[in-house]
Order: structure tokens, then sequence, then C-alpha cells
């Protein structure tokens, strides 16, 4: 128990999810509150018996919520602390974080180490930092910049802020697109088909934050998700992959947290973007990673350049940190697939496995062009194989076989998800060419139109670059399952529907890149 003299309140559970923050709740008739000068948003230190959380402080005045003498806590804080409801506990004011002096070295453009930096992220991990602090650092690593050593530091930092699984096994693959392209749902084709042919393959994917669908949204479609790590363990083992939600696993944990903060913020460092990454991989217990960088006009990545020097930064922390990686740039001109969102884009995963006539031409080759190059991770296998191997697989049908001994391992979705009733076709405005298809507004229209959080809302692409089309023919139909949604989507679709149609000369405009290149560097 604590001395006498600091404040003892009785706990109690609040169902608020404050996503990654921990957050109390006082009363602000509460004898603690007058007696301690807390005040709304202070850090304040929870402990007894040996537990301790730290939270931001909410006050409130409804007695329903908590009441005087009592202390609220939101799901999470409540979780971690990990005490039953009416306990008592002891309150204090928490002390500042000591390395915040180290993110203002950094705000002011000093370059930190790696002990700094693992101070900053132990701190975030435990919850010492407010979400204004958070940002603050979030800020200064985006501003101020990251070389590429202090790339490395906080990489690191970021695997030893959590547990991290050992497979023990020579080799476990993984692969990571950095996003930004609507329908590029190849894991769920990569993973059957290299789990196929025997490489480890534990697929841990996010869901979507700021897209139409995650690889874990898409799916949740098909199996359950949301594994605890030891049954993921067995299922890996058994079937040589998985397909699941990263969320129940405390691996590099405060990237959560940086990432519940930089998403709203709209801030999107390629230094964060790489450490994080890295960090989640080698916390998995990978040896082996592939890239995927999509780069097209409106794309996360640009140009060639662009991409070449984000290729290098992945290979030279990848490299340090014991892990293999190889990087390709991809094609990200356009969507991949025709279906955006959760079920739009599961029902074409399912027709490339099926060898359906109707496939996504573009999902299947992509997928079977990086499914290649990780069996080309086995030292079996020569270099220029991989492709073959992938197809065969995928043709035999042991690429579907396997998807659906993943699927019933995971646990088959019991609950049907419908596309949306609501439904609109855009059509063209004019006759010509489809030149452009930006991936920003179409992922933008699906999520309009309530993906992912209604599986069956989205955007069905029936026209692609290059396409000829006619006046009043229909470029993509809008899927939504509620009225104000779809209202919502088809206002933008009607202030800009996301294609360019206009004449074609010489090479095709937005076109030029290739579906999967490994450039030189000279290129």
């Amino acid at each position: 128990m604590a001395v006498n003299s600091q404040p003892v309140l009785h706990l109690k559970r609040v169902a608020i999810d404050t996503y990654h923050e921990n957050v109390a709740y006082m009363h602000r008739d509460c004898p603690t509150y007058k007696a301690e000068g807390f005040q709304a948003l202070s850090k304040i230190e929870i402990r007894e018996d040996g537990r301790q959380i730290l939270a931001v402080l909410n006050v409130v005045d409804d007695s329903n919520i908590v009441m005087p003498g009592q202390l609220g806590l939101s799901e999470q804080a409540f979780d971690h602390l990990g005490l039953a409801e009416n306990s008592c506990v002891h309150v204090n004011h928490a002390e500042p974080p000591l390395s915040m002096e180290y993110v203002r070295e950094k705000l002011s453009g000093e370059r930190i180490n790696q002990r700094k930096f693992h101070q900053i992220i132990q701190d975030i991990a435990h919850n010492r930092y407010s979400k204004p602090e958070i940002a603050a650092f979030l800020v200064a690593v985006s501003e101020a910049g990251l070389d590429r050593d202090e790339v490395l530091y906080l990489t690191n930092a970021m695997v030893a802020s959590g547990q991290q699984l050992d497979w023990e096994e020579k080799r476990v693959v993984d692969k990571h697109c950095i996003g930004g392209i609507p329908g590029n749902r190849t894991s769920m084709l990569v993973v059957p088909i290299v789990a196929a042919f025997g490489l480890l393959f534990p697929k841990t994917s996010s869901r979507a934050i700021t897209s139409p669908a995650g690889t874990a949204d898409t799916m949740e479609v098909l199996a359950q998700v949301d594994l605890p790590v030891e049954e993921m363990h067995q299922i890996v083992r058994q079937q040589r992959g998985c397909l699941a939600w990263g969320g129940t696993a405390r691996l590099a944990p405060a990237d959560d947290v940086l990432i519940s903060v930089e998403r709203p913020l709209a801030i999107d460092s390629q230094a964060q973007m790489v450490a994080s990454i890295l960090s989640k991989k080698r916390a998995c217990g990978s040896t082996h990673l592939l890239i995927d960088i999509p780069a097209g006009p409106s794309a996360k990545v640009r140009s060639m350049k662009e991409a070449m020097h984000l290729r290098k930064l992945f290979e030279y922390v990848g490299d340090r940190i014991g892990l293999v990686t190889e990087v390709i740039v991809t094609d990200g001109t356009q969507p991949i697939g025709r279906g955006i969102g959760p079920v739009l884009e599961a029902r074409d995963v399912m027709r490339v496995l099926d060898n359906d006539p109707d496939a996504p031409h573009d999902l299947r080759e992509k997928s079977l062009q990086l499914a290649g190059r990780i069996i080309e991770f086995d030292n079996s296998v020569r270099g220029g194989e991989g492709y073959e191997i992938a197809r065969d697989i995928l043709d035999s049908g042991r690429a579907r076989y396997k998807m659906d001994q993943i699927i019933e391992a995971q646990g088959k979705q019991t609950q049907s998800f419908a596309l949306g009733e609501l439904t609109q076709e855009v059509c063209a405005a004019q006759s010509g060419t489809v030149t452009a298809i930006n991936n920003l507004t179409m992922a933008r229209i699906a999520r309009l139109a309530g993906a992912p959080m209604d599986k069956g809302a989205g955007v069905y692409l029936l026209k692609r670059v290059g396409d000829l089309v006619k006046e009043g023919e229909p470029l993509y139909r809008i899927y939504s399952e509620f009225n104000a949604d779809f209202q919502f989507a088809r206002n933008l679709a009607s202030r800009d529907p996301g294609f360019r149609i206009g004449e074609v000369t010489g090479d095709r405009e937005g076109i030029s890149a290739p579906l999967v290149s490994a450039p030189t560097e000279a290129s």
C-alpha cells in the first residue's frame, strides 16, 4: 500500500475506447481533485499493489460517469492496470518525461543518438507522453529530418519497445507494401502461394486507417483475423502461413501509439515510415522481407528518384537490423484489381485463386511477380525461376487449397457480408481514352461510401487506363449501405470523378511505369 498521505479512490471501468491512450476520469467535486490541484488533461500516476500506469486526466461533472470518490479508467487504461473494479487505488501527479528534452534537441535541428531515441520510445510505449508531446516528436522527425543512422536508431528503439517473436527457423519471409494504391490486395494471394511452396510466412497486417480497406479488413470477409499470439503460432506451424490482424500482439507497440497520432495530423515522414515497417517485421521474427514501393502521379511516391532514395534507406536499415531486405518499385499509376472496399477486394482475390476468366489480370500478375521474388529467397531456387513456380502453384489450384486451409484454421467467417444495396454508376462525360485514374480520389470516394467500416461499401472499376470509352458509358460503380454515405460519395464523384479522359498521342499518359522494376544504381 502507498503512504497514507496519498489520495485513495475506488476504481471504475468507463466503457470508452480511447485508442492507444490511457485516460482517467475524476469528478469535479472529488475531494482528491480539489486537494491535489489536478487539472484537466494533466498526467496522473495511478498505482496499487505493485501495479502502475500513467493516464491523461479528464474532469467530469456527470455523476453517472464517475462519482466523487471514484476514479474512472477508459477501457485501455483499465486493462493495462489489471485491477478489479472497485479496487482502491492511489493517485499522484506524474513526473514529466525527462526524454522530452531530447525531443526539444531534435526540434532545434540537433542529431540525437541511440540512447536518446531508446529513452524517447520507452517513454512513449509506457504512456508517459501526452498526445501533444507525441505530436511534437513526430513533427521533430518530419521537419528536422533524420539521417540514415538516426532512422536505424529509431528502428532499434521501436523493436525493443515490445516482445519479439522467434519462429526457430532459418528463413521466415514477409512482404509489405507502403500503401497508397486502392485495391492492391496482393498479400492475400502471395501468402497462400508462398505457404504452398513451403516457406514460413506469418503475415500480420493492419486495418485501414485512411484507406478503403487494409488486408485485415478484407481477410475478415473470409475468416477470423483477431488471433491471440499463441493461436497464430499454432496456425503458422501447421499451415506455413496466416493472414491475421497484428493488433493483438505487442510487437513494436510504440509504433501503434505513434501511428494513432500521426495519421490524424496527416504527418507522413518517410523516416518514420521506414522505422515503423522494419521494426514491426523484425519484431514479428521475419528474416527475409520484400518491400513493394508503388510509384505514380497519385501514389505516395511520385517519382523514380524518390523511390530509389527510399529503396536505399530500407536496404541500409534492414541490413543493419539483421533483416534481408529486397525492395522493388511497382506501377502505382492506377488502382490494382477492380474492387475497392473489403467485399469487392475479397471477390477479386478469390477470382484470382479460382483462375476465373473474369479475374483482374493486373492483380494476378503483380501477385505472381511478388510471390516469385519471395520464393527466390529460398537458396534452392535460381533467380528468375520464382515466377514460374508461383504461376504453377496458382494454376494448379494449390494456392486456392492452401487459402482454404488457412481460412479453416483461423476460423471461417460466420457473418455474411453483402454488397451495399445503394448503387450508382459514374459515367464518362466525353468520348476518348482513359489516360489517368487518380488513386487518392478513388480511395476517398470508396471511404465516403462507407468502406471499410461497412464491408459491402466501395467502388468497382469498369474501365482502366488505356480503355476506350464513349460519352455516357459507365466508368465505375459506387456501392453503399447507408443513404448519408451514398450521398457523400455521389457528391464527390460529381465534383471530381477521378478519371481523366482525352486523346492519346505517342506514349500513353501516366502508364509508362512497368508492372515491376528493380532499378539498378544507375537508374
